[in-house]
């Protein structure tokens, strides 16, 4: 092996290999790969990927966690895993992983304040973490099959989960849970009532698995398999509008930040489909791969939006302007769940 024999020029190596990573400058999108079992991050400037990180096995899902340095990362396994994978953003590498045990199959991730949702398809749940601790700080049965996908309100009030094998939402309303009253016996002490939350479930279509809230939220769009979608009013908690949409095999829906269009990806299909909020009328289908999409990320000035096309292996990009497919993003193997980092 040729030796250095230089030692400012050793030095300077040596530094350079000590350094960290640069954050980028303007944001990043971090993308799951699922057959390459990572977490691509991509530079929000010039789209070029700058590292991958291990995130174990069978990865679909990621969000940034509440220290805005640390990813969440959903191991699913068809419903059968327990584990979030961790990585550290700033220095692109893997941390250990967090077990969910005994929830299985963890799925969608949202968070809210400090604190992460999760859906666990394998125990018909969903789950509250503290990223903090890597304890499971919540349990909140659906009964309802494949709850895949979840959000939570900016109060913390209401929180939106899809079922996808069963067809149906859930919508959980923040209460006060009281004693139930024995007639005749004495009141319960005022401290037995406890913050709790009341199960609503709304029938929607089968294979429902993708849905949007406005930015107001006041409705949600769901994407079921026949190509509908259906509108639910999240004050009245009912269908109010069911759209035959042509989107069969919906996937994942994503309002803008304007709230002014909803994107919707399709399993089935070459095209995004863009529909006008207000009108409920398609605006475009923008051809953007071979054989169909799914994950969605919209960068906070909703200039651009990622697609992933995870059977044609590449990320699409959409220009939300001119609304035209601009270029394509090399990930990695099988892109999927996608988020947007600022740092």
């Amino acid at each position: 092996m040729r030796k250095i024999c230089n030692p400012w020029l050793a030095l300077l190596l040596l530094s350079a290999a000590t350094l960290p990573a640069q954050t980028p400058a303007h944001g990043a999108l971090l993308v799951v790969t699922k057959q390459s079992h990572a977490l691509a991050i991509v530079d929000g400037d010039s789209l070029q990927l700058v590292a991958t990180v291990p995130i174990g096995e069978d990865p679909h899902e990621v969000v940034v966690g509440p220290d805005n340095r640390t990813a969440y990362v959903s191991n699913y396994g068809e419903a059968t895993l327990h584990t979030l994978a961790v990585v550290d953003l700033v220095q692109r590498k893997a941390l250990a992983a967090i077990d969910l045990t005994p929830l299985r199959g963890a799925h969608g991730l949202f968070l809210h304040d400090q604190t992460i949702w999760f859906t666990a398809e394998g125990s018909k749940a969903l789950g509250t973490l503290d990223p903090a601790t890597g304890r499971v700080l919540t349990a909140l049965g659906t009964g309802q099959n494949k709850t895949h996908l979840v959000w939570v309100s900016r109060d913390g009030a209401k929180m939106v989960a899809s079922n996808a094998g069963s067809g149906t939402m859930s919508l959980f309303d923040r209460v006060a849970v009281k004693p139930v009253m024995v007639p005749g016996a004495p009141a319960p002490p005022a401290a037995y009532t406890a913050p709790g939350w009341q199960h609503t479930l709304i029938p929607v279509g089968m294979g429902a698995e993708g849905f949007a809230v406005s930015p107001d939220e006041s409705e949600a769009w769901v994407g079921n398999q026949d190509g509908t979608i259906s509108i639910l009013d999240l004050s009245t908690e009912k269908v109010k509008e069911t759209l035959a949409a042509g989107v069969t095999g919906a996937n994942r829906l994503k309002f803008t930040p304007d709230g002014r269009l909803v994107l919707v990806t399709m399993h089935t299909g070459k095209d995004l489909a863009v529909f006008d909020a207000a009108s409920r009328k398609l605006v475009k289908r923008i051809p953007i791969e071979e054989r169909g999409a799914s994950g969605i990320a919209i960068q906070p000035d909703g200039a651009r939006a990622f697609i992933a096309c995870p059977r044609d292996h590449f990320v699409a990009v959409v220009d939300l302007r001119s609304l035209e497919k601009t270029g394509q993003i090399d990930a990695g193997r099988e892109p999927d769940g996608m988020t947007w980092w600022n740092p």
